[in-house]
């Protein structure tokens, strides 16, 4: 019985493995090849230590700095929202989760665009300005502009981890805390915080992540103006068609996304202990 059992969930995982290897490990394989290799097929660094380059540092700096920044501004808007929800289980706070999750369901492009109405210099924000006869604001093709669009299009990513992590700690630990004198603020950093640490690094990396590779972004809010590392990337594979250059770059990426992998295993497997 052991063994049919098993013979039936490998054959069960066959189309996930299959969908894994044409799709995650083919091209995977793919760009380690060409990143590690010139255009005539020989092996060389050269296209990983392209990052070296001045516009190629460049790029990646203002992309981990606005990755930062957008990651911070997420978390600090995320967890209190979480926080107040988890407190108030109700229709209400199940509509606003509700509010959070829709615009997910909305191509990510279209989401992006809706900004460039709103932010350029004669969209509505500045039309609305206009007419109440205030100072216009001029943040399109910025910086400014590109870390809204990564807040706006990443904010979910960190509070559902967050809300989930908060909403499974049981109401008896709250109580049995303020029953040994603990305080609304003693309580919120030995306990709330400790044990929603692990929806916290979710958060973070599912945030710091797509922020860090981010090119449409910055190219529809950032303009020529603005050039991430990202835009980097796809300048190589699209325009250029210089594979190799886009590969080598993209292996650095990489590098940031397997460290967070690790980080968030050792926070999950702290959790277990």
């Amino acid at each position: 019985m052991y063994f049919k059992n098993n013979k039936k969930n490998s054959i069960l995982a066959m189309p996930y493995l299959l969908w894994m290897i044409i799709f995650i490990l083919v091209p995977l394989c793919m760009i380690v090849y060409y990143g590690l290799t010139d255009k005539s097929g020989n092996f060389t660094f050269e296209n990983v230590l392209a990052i070296n380059t001045p516009e190629h540092l460049k790029a990646l700096v203002l992309a981990i700095t606005l990755s930062i920044v957008a990651t911070i501004i997420c978390l600090i808007l995320a967890y209190p929202l979480s926080l107040i929800l988890s407190k108030n289980k109700s229709i209400g706070s199940g509509f606003i989760i509700t509010i959070f999750i829709l615009p997910m369901w909305m191509n990510f492009l279209l989401r992006t665009m809706a900004w460039m109405t709103l932010l350029e210099g004669n969209g509505v924000i500045n039309t609305l300005l206009k007419f109440l006869h205030l100072p216009t604001i001029n943040i399109i093709n910025t910086p400014y502009a590109i870390v809204i669009g990564m807040v706006y299009n990443f904010l979910p990513f960190m509070v559902l981890p967050i809300y989930n992590a908060i909403s499974k700690i049981d109401n008896n630990i709250f109580e049995a805390a303020y029953d040994l004198g603990a305080n609304s603020f003693q309580t919120f950093l030995k306990i709330t915080l400790p044990l929603s640490l692990g929806g916290i690094i979710s958060g973070i990396t599912m945030v710091f992540i797509p922020a860090l590779t981010t090119f449409a972004i910055s190219t529809l809010l950032g303009g020529s103006k603005v050039l991430l590392i990202g835009n980097v990337i796809e300048s190589g594979f699209m325009q250029s068609y210089d594979w190799n250059l886009g590969s080598g770059l993209s292996l650095i990426l990489m590098v940031f996304i397997i460290l967070s992998m690790i980080l968030t295993s050792l926070t999950d497997s702290d959790e277990e202990k």
